[in-house]
């Protein structure tokens, strides 16, 4: 690690000259050499014997009804509470889930039409719910200090040692808070997680996540595989202990974060999709569509499909974080870092009846090299999905009309991470974007970060001066900078003017200070 440049070298000429990035990006002697690209974190092992793999039905999350409707809204009332699991053969797991469950409910929204969320919370801990990829005003947006839960509940035992806390009390807590949604947006795979301030990491560990899917006319015109040929896939690493709960080092007492030697982020040994260990889903031959969520506290994925079909490409990528593509791409495997979404279709005709076809993770070894497997039965019902050439029309964000360009280092100090030299501190902005307007902003790493914005997605303009990566097609939310790369995104913030929130997406970054707000006026 001594290669690894210093804090003062990293900031100096605006972060990036050390890197030899300058005033644009160019390719770093560092890249590659800090961190090996599929190890963002420390491995936590499981304290049990770890299940066998492709013994259970792969579940999908039970879609939301509304509590009402009108002319304008659906309405919804979500409670996060404890409940009982048994997510592992033989023992019960405690789960902190939106209405108890692990997934949470998946909430199913259309674009133009205002969906509106009562949350309330009778967890040990209160919570903040963030819709990730939302298009949301700041009062709805899950600012990590707008709490749900009991008047019970302590801020100054949960947040007393954090920076910038001064003056926070129980009152900063609600019983329930309405989270209005505009859904001023494209159909996107959007999901909604806690966000609460130094407990991110433990309390979406324990369960609280979920699916939002936004739907539209122009990907409903294009007759996507829909019904039981969807199929959301939310793929989490979990550990466990002894007693089959949840394994997670926080650092007792109480106190916000991560115990020391996890500081890196926290990797489990035993692969969950939709809460279940390695599970099969029965497909026929036919089309189908993966919506593909990374909800690991900090692994890095690649997916892909065992045996590939002849020919290859069988991952056909049709949408990211912030909807459709233009067209569609082909892949043999695909890159996700934690909260990235890829919308895929896999064509399962390409197999004979009878294939078992294993989703694999390339960057894992051992238990964490297995996802699910695909079992591959005769033709079932007609298929008469055909894939488009064009799927939509997407706007191109021109970095030429950007009027400002602001740079973002992203690095680790003596006690936490930080963006540009501080760690986090409610109500101190880095940055004041004007709305309606164009910027480049260049991310800088010392580690991998995938480093996440809050308001609007963004357009990956170019990794180290070169070409955008083959994952960074589309609209963004989050991207993947890996150790000592730099990477510029055009952005346009829009609507909402408030208080927003860009940080690291490994939680327990996030958790140890790796947040900083910007304010758009």
């Amino acid at each position: 690690m001594s290669a690894r440049p210093t804090r003062r070298q990293l900031l100096g000429l605006g972060g990036a000259a050390a890197l030899g990035l300058g005033g644009a990006f160019a390719a770093s002697p560092l890249i590659g050499r800090l961190l090996p690209p599929g190890e963002p974190g420390k491995l936590l092992r499981s304290r049990l014997p770890l299940p066998a793999r492709h013994q259970v039905e792969l579940p999908i999350p039970a879609v939301l009804q509304p509590v009402r409707s009108d002319a304008d809204a659906d309405y919804y009332e979500i409670t996060a509470r404890r409940a009982t699991a048994r997510l592992l053969p033989g023992h019960d797991t405690e789960v902190w889930g939106y209405q108890g469950t692990f997934p949470g409910p998946t909430i199913e929204s259309r674009s133009g039409r205002r969906t509106v969320i009562t949350h309330r919370s009778d967890l040990p801990r209160p919570t903040a719910v963030h819709l990730h990829g939302g298009h949301t005003p700041q009062d709805s947006d899950g600012y990590p200090l707008d709490l749900v839960g009991t008047a019970g509940h302590d801020m100054h035992a949960m947040h007393g040692g954090m920076e910038g806390m001064a003056g926070m009390d129980a009152a900063s807590i609600l019983p329930q808070r309405e989270y209005r949604y505009p859904m001023k947006q494209r159909a996107a795979t959007l999901w909604y997680h806690d966000h609460t301030m130094g407990f991110t990491g433990p309390q979406v560990y324990r369960g609280l996540a979920g699916f939002h899917l936004v739907r539209d006319e122009e990907e409903a015109a294009l007759g996507l595989p829909h019904g039981a040929r969807e199929l959301p896939l939310m793929i989490a690493d979990r550990s466990f202990a002894a007693d089959g709960s949840f394994a997670y080092p926080e650092p007792g007492g109480g106190r916000p974060g991560v115990q020391e030697p996890y500081m890196n982020g926290v990797l489990g040994d035993v692969m969950l999709v939709n809460g279940a260990p390695w599970p099969v889903a029965r497909v026929d031959r036919a089309w189908y569509r993966l919506r593909l969520l990374n909800a690991a506290n900090a692994r890095r994925l690649r997916l892909a499909l065992d045996p590939q079909p002849p020919g290859g490409g069988a991952l056909v990528q049709i949408g990211s974080d912030g909807g459709l593509l233009e067209r569609p791409l082909r892949h043999d495997s695909i890159d996700l870092a934690p909260a990235e979404r890829f919308d895929v279709l896999v064509d399962f005709s390409r197999y004979p009846a009878g294939t078992r076809v294993r989703l694999v993770n390339r960057l894992g070894s051992g238990p964490t090299a297995e996802v699910l497997r695909f079992d591959v039965g005769g033709d079932g019902a007609a298929d008469e999905f055909r894939l488009p050439e064009r799927l939509s029309t997407v706007e191109r964000l021109d970095p030429a009309k950007a009027v400002a360009t602001r740079t973002f280092v992203f690095q680790k100090d003596d006690r936490h991470w930080t963006i540009n030299g501080e760690g986090y501190r409610p109500g101190r902005a880095l940055a004041a974007p004007k709305l309606g307007r164009t910027e480049i902003w260049r991310f800088v790493t010392d580690f991998h970060h995938p480093v996440h914005l809050h308001l609007d997605p963004f357009q990956v303009i170019s990794r180290n001066n070169g070409d955008p990566g083959r994952y960074d097609t589309g609209w963004k939310d989050t991207v993947d900078v890996l150790p000592a790369q730099g990477v510029e995104v055009a952005v346009r913030f829009n609507d909402y003017a408030g208080r927003f929130l860009m940080h690291c997406h490994n939680l327990e970054h996030e958790d140890m200070a790796m947040m900083a707000e910007f304010t758009t006026e």
